[in-house]
């Protein structure tokens, strides 16, 4: 054997016989520890806490090796806090408990003998009396389908509001509230027939299949990855998301990313409550995702911080009787599935569509097609989902309290949002220039008033003064104001033989450039100037 190989086969006979493949009862698991698993035998998957995104709560999950989960205790929603805690117990029961003792979840199996537990390279978290199973996690799936899983027709996906389910029919389904059916896919109805015990699977390297398990060999295949049969350490699982779609990823073993291949809808805006009660679903260019509004300003958001909670009527219809009108919404529809097109559906104009719902007291909305059906849906409900896309050949009407208020134009919708924050922008750019201008002042008005009290520069400022006023003052005769001498030209003079016969500064003196002496005092300069502001000019 060669070297290489027969170290690989060390290393694969280390993970193998040091994997823990069995579990024994009275074995715990701790939130608080997040590195405390239970493994499977070649490291493929794992059983240990997750923690909900930053918060203090925890999710006991079935993960990938990377941390992708496939299978939840309880539901997407049973958390416990960091001091919770996961048990098999000696009584063969398998249990949930929150940090006070209270138990959230457990599997029920505390009367079927089960002697030991085993997470398997599948996946699969099984209870066993010996050698039979008495419990397994892939009988109890909570939103996730992974490869030799068979998934059969008593089984239900479920996220939310919305599961997923695989009908004796052999179609596969979607479905709102457990009542409507927004999503079917299937094999016709002679292929199916042919099928005694229909059940479904998907393969590892992307294909989702329906086959007998009477006879397995038996498959059809309904649906590809776009990445079918790729990669060596890849592999595929399906999902039911809290969106209502239903999904293959695409994920590398150990990296923990995930990458979707495939989805049962390729237009969100499509499945059933998307947006909640008498919430529109739309599109905009600057951005592939859906986005959730009211169908017009006579609606208020159920919740501001999340738009997917639907609208609800300013005003409602029992409170304006004889006053309702219809509200029109141009390439709208309201998604009508089965079981509510039994009664609601007739064949009328676009105008009949309106006002039939408008004299009918239990109509509150209606969609006219102009695909050449002539058909007019009639939403009796109280529950409506909207769609709203340029490319949608249909008319909606909604019935409002009073006058209609239609939203916005789109366009004038973002216009606005980008006055109102190009407004925001200018405010603060306004706020900060008035700020610095005052900082500016203050700092100015410190500076002026310390070297105004400085012997330095105060006689600087006496000789401008001096300076100016016997270069500026205006030629006015005297006694032009009474009990007052002005400056004469012989005073000018005097001045300038003062000027003169200071002593020369030096080169380096910052006052050469002024013309005055560094050397003269202040106080100097002053006695001249009172001298000649008060000599006789004669």
């Amino acid at each position: 054997m060669k070297p290489q190989n027969l170290l690989f086969s060390l290393f694969l006979f280390f993970t193998v016989t040091t994997a823990q493949t069995t579990i024994q009862p009275g074995t715990t698991l701790l939130a608080a520890n997040p590195d405390q698993k239970w493994w499977s035998p070649t490291n493929t998957f794992y059983v240990g806490f997750s923690q909900v995104g930053s918060s203090s709560s925890y999710t006991l999950t079935i993960n990938y090796n990377g941390g992708v989960p496939i299978w939840t205790a309880g539901n997407g929603t049973t958390t416990v806090d960091s001091k919770g805690s996961f048990q098999f117990l000696s009584s063969g029961n398998l249990r949930l408990l929150n940090g006070s003792g209270a138990v959230v979840w457990d599997s029920n199996t505390a009367r079927l003998g089960a002697t030991t537990a085993s997470l398997d390279d599948f996946g699969n978290l099984v209870l066993k009396n010996g050698t039979s199973v008495v419990w397994s996690s892939f009988d109890h799936p909570t939103d996730t389908i992974v490869p030799n899983q068979t998934f059969s027709v008593d089984q239900v996906l479920r996220s939310g509001s919305y599961s997923f389910r695989f009908l004796r029919t052999g179609n596969l389904t979607l479905t709102w509230n457990d009542t409507i059916v927004y999503w079917e896919k299937g094999l016709n109805s002679s292929v199916a027939a042919n099928l005694t015990s229909p059940a479904l699977g998907l393969q590892r390297t992307g294909g989702l299949t329906i086959f007998d398990v009477a006879f397995p060999s038996v498959s059809y295949t309904v649906a590809f990855s776009n990445d079918y049969d790729e990669g060596g350490n890849r592999s595929r699982f399906l999902r039911l998301g809290k969106d209502g779609n239903f999904r293959m990823y695409s994920t590398d073993i150990g990296s923990g990313n995930t990458t979707m291949v495939w989805s049962a809808l390729t237009d969100q805006c499509e499945v059933f409550g998307y947006c909640g009660n008498m919430g529109i679903c739309s599109y905009n260019e600057s951005s592939p995702s859906p986005n959730c509004g009211c169908p017009s300003e006579n609606f208020e958001p159920v919740d501001v911080n999340d738009s997917r909670q639907g609208c609800r009527r300013k005003v409602e219809i029992g409170s304006c009787v004889g006053t309702a009108t219809m509200l029109v919404l141009d390439n709208a529809k309201f998604l009508t599935y089965q079981p509510e097109t039994e009664s609601q559906v007739f064949s009328n104009g676009i105008s009949a569509c309106r006002v039939n719902c408008l004299s009918q007291s239990s109509c509150i909305a209606s969609t006219s097609l102009s695909d050449g059906s002539g058909m007019c849906y009639l939403k009796n409900s109280d529950f409506i989902s909207g769609y709203q896309n340029p490319a949608l050949p249909s008319t909606s009407y909604v019935k409002v309290c009073g006058q209609a208020q239609p939203n916005p134009p789109p366009g004038l919708q973002i216009a606005e949002k980008s006055k109102s924050s190009s407004l925001r922008v200018w405010v603060v750019l306004v706020v900060v220039v008035i700020t610095l201008l005052g900082l500016i002042a203050v700092e100015g008005g410190l500076w002026w008033w310390c070297c105004r009290n400085s012997p330095k520069f105060g006689s600087l400022s006496a000789q401008y003064a001096l300076l100016e006023y016997a270069s500026g003052a205006p030629a006015t005769t005297e006694g032009s104001i009474p009990g007052t001498s002005i400056l004469s030209s012989s005073n000018v003079s005097a001045l300038s033989t003062i000027a003169a016969s200071a002593p020369t500064p030096s080169s380096s003196s910052s006052f050469q450039t002024l013309g005055v002496s560094p050397l003269a005092s202040g106080r100097n300069i002053e006695r001249a100037s009172s001298a000649l502001l008060h000599s006789d000019p004669n």
